[in-house]
């Protein structure tokens, strides 16, 4: 655990650790909403700088969620964003569980 903390701390933006919460800022590669036609989650893929992609899943049950809705509306391929929300598999981050998760173009 100790080589694991001491290596995030050189990274320019730390792989989310699976469990928690993290936050990347990245510009959209893609965006995939045909999963919530079977209540699925959206998928919106991000390049991160100095990393793999990020695939930020959006829950299709937004009611569901503690975090306000994803204005997907606001959203394009390009756009720079921050997303915010628990980290589950390895370079993904799921935006629902608090109210502070979320995912929107920076300023």
């Amino acid at each position: 655990m100790v080589m694991s903390v001491a290596g995030c701390a050189t990274a320019p933006d730390p792989a989310p650790v699976s469990g928690g919460t993290s936050s990347v800022e990245g510009t959209i590669a893609s965006i995939d909403t045909r999963p919530w036609t079977y209540d699925g989650n959206a998928i919106v893929m991000l390049d991160v700088p100095g990393r793999d992609q990020v695939a930020v899943h959006l829950p299709a049950r937004w009611n569901l969620c503690k975090a306000a809705p994803v204005d997907m509306d606001a959203l394009a391929v390009g756009m720079r964003v921050r997303a915010t929300g628990s980290s589950g598999e390895p370079g993904e981050v799921v935006v629902c569980e608090q109210a502070s998760h979320g995912l929107a173009p920076v300023r």
